[in-house]
């Protein structure tokens, strides 16, 4: 059945990414002590990938895909509570444009680049040879989905919904342009279809009820909601409203929900 698999991936979506924004929502003090909790859970979600590297079974799947998007939760609260991001914490130069731009845009997220791609590697490394990948695929996945959305948002899109930006993050605006469509834009909706229906091929031509054909509807189930996140950023729609009740913060601070808080599970 592909309608567990799909449950699943969405859940997972929806509650990782409502966790994250009530975590950063709350007061700054509680920061550092959020992200060691949520460091320990990444580092035994790591242990669980290791020991389930072996399972063909469906379980082992999910156990895969729910420790990747538990691994993920941590490096982008790291970025989101502003301690892993990159050594430029300066709004962009006036009159910045080209690569000049792009270099400055580069050193203000590349430590956290950097971390995931670590991580990533250490995934593939200690499932390697291994039948379940569902954890390395996972993490890959939201790798890409991840640095397509910031790409399109360096180029322009109709859409930045940079008005409820945290404002420890909002040097980050200066660098995001407003733009009716970029050329990347169509290219990223292509591909992210296109990883979906290769996804979703590989879960079918796998054997019925295996770890392999969950995997594959997992992934097909995230890559479709990658696609989501980015046609949010044409729409004229707020994603962050679905999110607004997982705030506890009052007044101006309530939009913390915001995009970049939302983004932390697929952009």
């Amino acid at each position: 059945m592909t309608l567990p698999p799909l449950l699943f991936a969405l859940l997972m979506w929806f509650i990782g990414t409502a966790a994250i924004v009530w975590l950063d929502s709350r007061p700054r003090a509680t920061f550092r002590t959020s992200l060691a909790l949520a460091g320990l859970v990444a580092v035994a979600a790591m242990v669980l990938v290791r020991l389930h590297a072996g399972s063909t079974t469906q379980g082992g799947a999910y156990l895969g895909f729910g420790a990747a998007i538990l691994i993920w939760g941590w490096h982008e609260m790291s970025f989101l509570m502003g301690e892993v991001a990159g050594p430029n914490r300066a709004p962009c130069p006036p009159g910045a444009v080209g690569w000049t731009r792009f270099k400055a845009a580069t050193a203000t997220v590349i430590h956290h680049e950097l971390a995931i791609a670590a991580t990533a590697a250490l995934l593939f490394a200690i499932t390697w040879g291994e039948p379940n990948q569902a954890a390395p695929l996972t993490f890959l996945l939201l790798f890409v989905l991840r640095l397509s959305a910031k790409f399109n948002l360096f180029l322009g899109v109709p859409n930045l919904s940079d008005e409820v930006f945290p404002e420890h993050l909002a040097y980050l605006k200066s660098y995001f342009r407003t733009r009716a469509m970029n050329p990347l834009f169509p290219a990223s909706i292509a591909f992210g279809g296109g990883l979906a229906v290769w996804a979703w091929l590989s879960a079918e031509a796998a054997p019925a009820g295996s770890g392999a054909a969950a995997c594959g509807t997992l992934l097909a189930g995230l890559a479709v909601l990658g696609v989501v996140e980015h046609l949010f950023l044409v729409l004229p729609m707020r994603d962050a409203k679905m999110f607004r009740w997982a705030s506890n913060k009052i007044g101006n601070d309530s939009n913390n929900d915001n995009r970049a808080a939302r983004a932390a599970i697929v952009d």
